[in-house]
């Protein structure tokens, strides 16, 4: 999914955080090459945590809005994991130079003007399976750019602490997998099915 470009104020799914896409890095990216310091990889990781915490219990409102409390349920349940991971990262950061960044680089949601029309476009579409598929792109992206920053980086320490932030991520990426796995298949018309006592006579 590369994104979806709206007509009012381009909204785009997923593609807004500085990583880049999984195996696709340039020197322009700023988030790779200004990580000389751990207090700088912090800062990443937690808007990264940050923003997802806030995605999730944005979709799990619009599930309950719409009835759908078990889908509800999983995004909190995910908010919450994103919320414990920034909780356990600000403990360790503690005492650490860290700068601020511009959150919306992060975002899932990347909308420009006018905002609430474009975004109220996305949520209009919006069902389970593709708030975990905007889920699971942002949290790969963000396993990603990890992984990258752990490759790239000149210092030992912020390697070391992007592998383990990698490792996280690879948790996260699973969680979101599974809960699209759990998910029932959607219907596809073109698709024969097997109980279907239509289709002798179709054929």
């Amino acid at each position: 999914m590369d994104g979806i470009q709206l007509p009012q104020g381009q909204c785009k799914i997923g593609w807004s955080f500085p990583a880049l896409g999984p195996a696709r890095a340039t020197p322009k990216v700023r988030s790779i090459t200004q990580i000389a310091s751990l207090g700088v990889l912090y800062a990443h990781a937690l808007a990264i945590d940050y923003e997802a915490e806030a995605r999730y219990r944005d979709f799990a409102a619009h599930m309950a809005d719409y009835g759908n409390d078990a889908t509800a349920e999983l995004f909190l349940r995910l908010a919450e994991i994103a919320a414990k991971h920034a909780f356990d990262l600000a403990k360790k950061c503690v005492g650490l130079e860290i700068p601020l960044l511009v959150r919306e680089e992060y975002a899932w949601l990347d909308c420009g003007a006018p905002v609430p029309v474009a975004r109220a476009f996305v949520y209009s579409m919006m069902t389970p399976r593709l708030a975990l598929h905007i889920a699971l792109l942002a949290e790969e992206r963000g396993k990603a750019y990890f992984e990258h920053v752990r490759a790239e980086s000149q210092h030992a320490d912020v390697r070391n602490l992007a592998a383990e932030f990698a490792r996280d991520k690879v948790k996260q990426v699973a969680w979101v997998e599974d809960a699209l796995a759990q998910l029932p298949v959607p219907f596809r018309p073109t698709e024969q099915q097997p109980d279907d006592p239509t289709m002798e006579q179709q054929v």
